[in-house]
């Protein structure tokens, strides 16, 4: 059975994600480009990172950063790649959609990379609405780097429901 929790910053595999996080990053974006949080920039109050597990497999991670009281930015996605293709990200992104509600956030955020790497991913968020946005918070608009964003009252109540146990 697959369920969603808090991760655990100190399990193996959670770190074993967060670094094939950052290796990825770093290999699809060019140096000074890749905003991309480590280990201890997850562990702020601010950030809650998220990890699906099947069992006793850690299949991917995502992280929901409170921006301010209206907004929320998702941070960190991760599939391992033994669990790619396996709605594991649908299922990361569906939860952070759903605490970011729970939260009262109206939009949710995220940035990411251009290029093939990033069109799974960009793919995915189009499916649930995302659309393309502006910069947002530190970020500066570059050729490197994308932004979208999610109105989280236009969605159908019933389109999105918590995957904690799925």
């Amino acid at each position: 059975m697959r369920n969603i929790i808090q991760a655990d910053f100190n399990h193996p595999q959670v770190l074993e994600l967060l670094r094939l996080h950052l290796q990825g990053m770093q290999q699809n974006s060019p140096a000074g480009h890749v905003f991309a949080l480590d280990l201890s920039g997850l562990q702020q109050p601010d950030i809650s990172l998220y990890c699906l597990w099947n069992g006793e497999q850690a299949c991917g991670i995502g992280a929901l950063k409170a921006l301010d009281q209206q907004s929320g930015e998702i941070k960190s996605m991760r599939t391992h790649p033994n669990w790619l293709k396996q709605g594991v990200a649908r299922q990361l992104l569906e939860h952070i959609i759903y605490e970011a509600r729970q939260r009262g956030y109206q939009r949710l955020m995220l940035e990411t990379g251009s290029g093939e790497a990033f069109e799974p991913a960009i793919r995915l968020y189009q499916r649930y609405g995302f659309v393309s946005g502006p910069a947002f918070a530190d970020y500066v608009k570059s050729p490197f780097n994308q932004f979208f964003q999610l109105d989280l009252f236009k969605l159908a109540p019933d389109l999105i429901h918590s995957t904690t146990t799925l």
